[in-house]
């Protein structure tokens, strides 16, 4: 997941990663993308950038199947 999760920070412009607090326990990771910290509007952005992805993704294969099934 790191590629996938590097590549949208970069799209967002967010750095993702470092020092993460889950309950009592915490891991340090390294840090992915080179802007500013998340801040909570960024689930929203990131939300719709999966979204369409995902779309793209889906058209992509549907038009790939098309093309194979004329073979």
């Amino acid at each position: 997941a790191g590629v996938v999760e590097a590549t949208f920070a970069g799209a967002l412009g967010v750095t993702l990663g470092g020092t993460n607090t889950y309950g009592d326990r915490v891991e340090v990771r390294p840090t992915m993308g080179r802007g500013r910290a998340v801040e909570p509007d960024d689930v929203l952005r990131a939300t719709t950038l999966a979204r369409r992805v995902g779309g793209l993704a889906a058209l992509g294969a549907g038009g790939l199947a098309a093309l194979g099934s004329r073979v």
